[in-house]
């Protein structure tokens, strides 16, 4: 039977393998990148000749296949590399959510219908913020949610934004639901490139000084707030 490591030695082959990791990503990525200018141009080809239609949507589809596959080697970069959070002042968390809203349809996929409704208190919920990478977090959890009630039934998907206290802190307390998800908790399953955003999402939440997690049909985040 061969030894244990070092927890130092088992750390270093760990981080190594991060390492590693990183590098062959971006190694496919540009393969990826490569074979997507390969399709493009081969689209273009096929339009400007006028070639069979099913010709032409199935090389839109390989399109978007190769993007689709991009995207989720993104995540999985963003996800390996530290945060580095660019905080300001003022940030509303509620002006944050409602872009989130107005525009999650084009992010989200899925079949079926599913409405979202932004149900928010009138308090303000202000704090010091990376309000790009926050409203990334937003996105990744709404839309995952919002895939889990459409596999389900076309029950609204309610986002509730209001004011808590956690020890005797101010904080802002964003919840989605009903919810359904199946393999434990999603932002810590990493049961694919969907769980990896909801991951990413909870890394991005936390390194604010927040909490993310699931129960009882509800994703619940805590955000820490500057206005008393």
């Amino acid at each position: 039977m061969k030894p244990l490591l070092s927890e130092d030695h088992d750390g270093a082959t760990l981080q190594n393998l991060g390492r590693a990791s990183l590098q062959i990503i971006h190694d496919i990525k540009n393969q990826l990148n490569g074979l997507k200018l390969y399709a493009t141009y081969l689209r273009k080809r096929l339009e400007k000749s006028e070639q069979d239609s099913e010709l032409q949507e199935t090389v839109a589809k390989l399109i978007g296949g190769l993007d689709r596959a991009a995207n989720d080697l993104n995540v999985l970069v963003h996800y390996g590399r530290p945060l580095s959070l660019n905080k300001q002042q003022g940030v509303d968390i509620q002006k944050l959510m409602r872009g989130v809203s107005t525009n999650w349809v084009e992010t989200a996929s899925g079949d079926g219908e599913c409405p979202l409704v932004v149900d928010s208190d009138a308090a303000a919920l202000i704090g010091e913020f990376d309000a790009t990478a926050l409203t990334d977090a937003f996105k990744a959890i709404s839309v995952g949610a919002w895939k889990t009630c459409t596999r389900d039934n076309p029950e609204a998907l309610k986002v509730s934004l209001k004011r808590d206290v956690v020890k005797a802190t101010p904080v802002a307390l964003i919840e989605w639901g009903p919810v359904n998800f199946t393999n434990g908790d999603p932002f810590r399953s990493f049961n694919g490139s969907e769980a990896i955003r909801m991951s990413l999402a909870a890394k991005i939440i936390e390194a604010h000084g927040g909490s993310a997690e699931h129960e009882n049909r509800l994703l619940r985040v805590h955000l820490p707030l500057t206005d008393s």
